[in-house]
């Protein structure tokens, strides 16, 4: 059978990354592209069209289903409309979707990332032999997506799978979306650094300490994990506490959805082993007995290529 492909694009803050996928998840060749989210829409969107208008050069001759395009914020579909991304100057509300099909004249679909790199999994990675299952994006914030029967399940709103936001404490720390107690505001990349750093400033006899060259400010968690996976003491106590506190918000999910497996992709998420046993252990003792014995905490296998992948697999 002849292979079909589709152009996935993921659209970050800083860059553009557009690649023609196949039906199997190979990527045959990829652009990169400044995004120019500082200057206005249409330089954005410039750059969109110049990286399809670059592949559709490269891939000349091939059969093309259609266009995926990742974005960060809220998506509402049909139109493929984006509401006011993050970080983007000078947008509000704009059908990226509706304005590229008309551009290029094929199938164009518009999902937020979250949402997209649950779908890479699904199709190409983790979820594979997992019909259903919640993604974690594990990063600077805490991201979800629900796959439900293979496909992505959005809600009547496009809101579905906000999972950073479930408070795991009513008296807790104030999140930056302004509720108290979310999971994101424990466990976020910055709250993971200034929880490190409090802890070194009373003890800084710590393998991170001289990860960091002593500079207490570039504490990131690539940083505590390296440390923790070296044995340091101070650093897998940070980590298994963080990896504990995401399983307490994963188990009132678990619950509600009646699912048995959680896929954990994004920055955070290259952690070690250790902490994924911090988070099916305490998964599992926040899920009602049926659940237990199939609870499965697995690692996304996909990395920095979900997006487009999951994008391209929105139209093939």
């Amino acid at each position: 059978m002849a292979h079909h492909f589709a152009i996935g694009i993921d659209l970050g803050g800083t860059t553009v990354k557009t690649a023609l996928v196949d039906t199997n998840g190979n990527i045959f060749s990829q652009v990169k592209l400044p995004t120019l989210a500082d200057q206005n829409p249409e330089a954005v969107i410039g750059q969109i069209k110049k990286s399809i208008d670059e592949i559709l050069l490269i891939s000349k001759g091939k059969s093309i289903s259609g266009v995926g395009i990742a974005v960060p914020g809220l998506v509402e579909n049909p139109g493929g409309i984006l509401k006011n991304p993050a970080n983007f100057k000078g947008w509000d509300i704009i059908a990226l979707g509706d304005e590229l099909e008309k551009m290029f004249g094929m199938k164009t679909v518009v999902d937020n990332d979250a949402n997209v790199a649950a779908l890479a999994e699904a199709k190409f990675g983790s979820g594979k032999d997992h019909p259903d299952f919640l993604f974690v994006i594990w990063g600077t914030g805490v991201g979800g997506g629900i796959i439900l029967d293979g496909n992505i399940y959005r809600g009547p709103h496009g809101g579905a799978g906000e999972i950073g936001h479930i408070s795991i404490d009513h008296k807790g720390l104030k999140c930056n979306c302004g509720t108290i107690g979310c999971v994101e505001a424990y466990i976020g990349q910055k709250y993971l650094s200034n929880r490190t750093i409090e802890k070194l400033q009373v003890n800084s006899d710590s393998k991170i300490v001289e990860l960091v060259g002593g500079d207490l400010s570039k504490i990131e968690p690539i940083f505590i994990s390296k440390a923790a996976e070296a044995g340091d003491q101070l650093a897998k106590e940070i980590l298994v506490e963080a990896g504990t506190l995401l399983g307490v918000m994963l188990g009132g999910v678990m619950n509600t959805l009646d699912f048995r497996v959680t896929i954990i992709g994004g920055g955070v998420s290259a952690v070690g082993d250790f902490v994924y046993d911090a988070v099916r252990a305490s998964t599992v003792a926040h899920v009602q007995k049926p659940l237990k014995s199939g609870i499965k905490i697995l690692r996304a296998q996909l990395g920095n290529d979900a997006g487009m992948l999951g994008a391209a697999g929105m139209v093939l």
